[in-house]
């Protein structure tokens, strides 16, 4: 069964950023519930800027699940990521990625790696870049697997990464990889911008993508751009995907509104 599921986001530097809460969880998860949500997914500053407990006390309090953690953090407040020519930022980047998986984990929720993967780019060229991030990726998908749970790996468009762009190319990654921890993050923004044919990429994919996240064209909540749900709903279906389909939307034309937008929609195509 699909599972719905809303951002939230705990890092200042993001602020207007495609998250639909903000800074206040214990407020954010009390509203997901309200809207009728079943999982809330966390973005924040770090792998120690959340009690643990606390987080499980709220998720608790209100019946949800963790969807997933991010660590764009990592990006946008250290500027670290894992194909930087440095090996000592690398290494630092690795670390900050692991101490998200040491906070995820234990609450049952993968990591999401995204804009830390970073990009190939002038001393570093795309065949060094590539065995960077292979590296990398094999050993955190193993770091995560203690906890029994995949590390997601999520191909950004030509303007955020030039590593993996599309589905195909990071299904591409994940065979190379030594093992079998790793599953794709489809974003549908980014898809709207690499993919031909989302629904086809989805159905080409089959048995890789472990999360969703569950947005517009514009990056406005679903329903308020061009996509059209109905074969991606169909392509899902088609592949028996029960993951979550998470909204990283900006919260126009406010937060409220955009999680009862998004819950609409979720249950117009997906229930």
């Amino acid at each position: 069964m699909i599972r719905s599921a809303v951002t939230v986001s705990l890092v200042p530097e993001v602020r207007g950023g495609p998250f639909v809460f903000w800074d206040d969880l214990p407020s954010a998860a009390a509203k997901a519930k309200a809207f009728g949500f079943d999982a809330i997914e966390v973005f924040p500053p770090s792998g120690d800027a959340v009690d643990p407990k606390l987080l499980r006390r709220i998720l608790d309090d209100n019946g949800l699940s963790l969807a997933a953690v991010g660590t764009g953090a990592g990006w946008v407040k250290h500027r670290l990521h894992l194909c930087l020519p440095d090996a000592g930022l690398r290494a630092k980047a690795r670390a900050f990625i692991k101490n998200i998986i040491e906070f995820a984990g234990p609450l049952g929720a993968p990591t999401i790696m995204g804009s830390m993967q970073g990009r190939y780019e002038g001393a570093i060229d795309a065949s060094t870049a590539r065995g960077y991030l292979l590296d990398a990726l094999d050993d955190l998908g193993t770091h995560a697997a203690q906890y029994r749970v995949p590390l997601l790996y999520e191909p950004l468009n030509r303007y955020e990464t030039n590593m993996a762009t599309t589905l195909a190319a990071g299904v591409d990654l994940l065979k190379s990889l030594k093992g079998a921890n790793v599953k794709l993050l489809a974003d549908l923004f980014h898809m709207n911008i690499e993919e031909t044919d989302s629904a086809a990429a989805l159905r080409a994919t089959a048995g890789f993508v472990g999360h969703i996240h569950f947005v517009d064209s514009n990056r406005r909540p679903a329903g308020l751009g061009h996509i059209d749900y109905v074969p991606i709903a169909a392509a899902l279906s088609d592949i028996r995907y029960d993951g979550y389909l998470s909204a990283e939307a900006f919260p126009y034309p406010d937060p409220d509104a955009a999680a009862q937008q998004t819950i609409a929609m979720f249950r117009q195509f997906f229930c």
